[in-house]
């Protein structure tokens, strides 16, 4: 049968087979008659070995004792928890080549600690980075030294040297900006470093030379300014970041609480948006709403309702797509904006878009408020019928590999004829304004296995006679 028993004292020994001592005649007197006849369970059977803990190797009364030593742990008579939102701590090493494991020692003789400005809030992410582990703070993001140190040349220029610090010299990167208090917005790719600083309004991008910058403002400004402020510091408003290894893209997801509607609906209140490296802008917004994002091997997947989804995938019908984000097909829209000669008011007479067949327009609406009806999408012609009925049906016309409509205007209550105007509202071709926005739509559920790029649209536009 087993026992544990606490060693008193680093230098001692274990001494069992005493059974002789237990049954001795006359029975041991103080301090050592308190060597147990039996430590198995109640009624159990008296056991014959007892370990003890001696001082002496062979347990004789005259032989000599080693030394005691010191006691193999420290026990502190009034432990106290500090709880350090700046500072690192590092312990013991992990060599694997002699298997020597010392990751669970914190040595109290050494100084094992590393603090950053306190001014900068709490460190809420570490990133290792070749020989330098980069600090996140709230309000400012640093690197530390791994290993070596930093001396400065007469110039100021800083110059690193091999020292016997883990954590060595803390060097803060160039600007005011932080992470705040949004760990998750983090992604990386090669030297590139992706996060927001919801403080500031801002998302920014690291680069391997030390620059930050902002890249919220590569035509976002306004919508990234407006949005991450509305956030405020609430915790359960989660900004979620990762790299699309599949697509080379930044994919960030701004999350507010859901909401319900009159009607017992859940709203789901989020936003997500890439950007991406070759067009150095936000190119997309996604219908999907993430628990968290990662890339692996070449793949892009993200986590809902406790499920793992691998985006990207073979379309397949009903399962994945194009369009397809967690079982709900989505139609895909593009929104152009046509403001050619700005100053000048014309009438928008015709559309076009250059790209595969399938697209339609959803709707395009000029300045003034006027509105055209949708047209659909081109259909092939394979009879005489269907070709009558194409010519005079609103939808695109296929001529020379490009697809044209005209635009007809749409009959709205409140419409009136314009001094001079003959013709007006539906009878009238185009819609008249400074610019006009264009909504494009493709059918995902149609075309979920077919790629459908879109690569322009423009207008036939005249200058307005009024």
């Amino acid at each position: 049968m087993a026992t544990t028993l606490e060693l008193k004292y680093f230098n001692t020994f274990w001494l069992k087979k005493i059974k002789s001592v237990v049954a001795a005649n006359p029975q041991p007197t103080a301090p050592y008659n308190n060597v147990p006849r039996s430590y198995g369970p109640p009624g159990g059977v008296p056991a014959d070995d007892w370990y003890i803990e001696e001082s002496r190797i062979r347990g004789g009364y005259n032989n000599t004792t080693v030394d005691f030593g010191v006691k193999a742990y420290i026990a502190e008579d009034n432990p106290q928890q500090q709880n350090r939102i700046n500072t690192l701590i590092y312990s013991g090493i992990f060599n694997s080549r002699t298997g020597v494991n010392n990751t669970n020692q914190f040595s109290v003789a050494e100084d094992i600690t590393r603090s950053v400005d306190p001014a900068n809030g709490s460190i809420q992410l570490l990133y290792a980075e070749d020989t330098n582990l980069i600090i996140f703070q709230e309000d400012k993001v640093s690197r530390a030294l791994i290993d070596k140190d930093a001396i400065y040349s007469a110039e100021g220029a800083a110059l690193t040297t091999s020292g016997m610090l883990v954590i060595g010299q803390i060097v803060p990167y160039s600007g005011e900006y932080g992470i705040s208090k949004d760990p998750f917005s983090f992604a990386v790719y090669g030297y590139r470093k992706y996060f927001t600083d919801r403080k500031r309004n801002t998302v920014l991008r690291l680069t391997s030379n030390g620059a930050m910058v902002e890249i919220s403002s590569y035509g976002m400004h306004d919508f990234f300014r407006d949005k991450l402020s509305a956030l405020g510091t609430t915790r359960q408003n989660r900004i979620i970041g990762a790299f699309d290894i599949h697509t080379k893209n930044y994919v960030l997801s701004i999350q507010e609480p859901d909401t319900v509607d009159g009607e017992g609906n859940i709203i789901e209140n989020f936003v997500t948006s890439n950007f991406d490296e070759d067009v150095q802008g936000w190119t997309s917004f996604y219908t999907y709403k993430p628990t968290y994002m990662l890339s692996l091997n070449s793949s892009f997947y993200s986590f809902y309702d406790g499920k793992l989804w691998l985006h990207h995938a073979l379309p397949e019908k009903d399962v994945t797509g194009y369009g397809n984000y967690y079982g709900t097909v989505t139609d895909s829209t593009v929104k152009v904006i046509l403001n050619s000669q700005p100053s000048t008011v014309k009438n928008f007479k015709t559309l076009n878009y250059e790209g595969a067949t399938g697209w339609q327009l959803d709707s395009m609406i000029a300045s003034s408020s006027d509105a055209t009806l949708p047209i659909g999408a081109y259909v092939a012609a394979t009879s005489m019928d269907l070709l009558e009925q194409q010519i005079f049906s609103l939808n695109f016309k296929k001529k020379e590999n490009k697809f044209f409509a005209n635009l007809q205007q749409e009959l709205q209550a409140n419409l009136t004829p314009l001094p001079g105007e003959v013709l007006w509202g539906s009878d009238i071709s185009g819609i008249k304004g400074f610019w006009s926005t264009v909504v494009m739509k493709l059918n995902n559920t149609t075309y979920y296995n077919v790629k459908k790029e879109l690569f322009a649209v423009s207008s036939n536009v005249v200058e307005s006679s009024y």
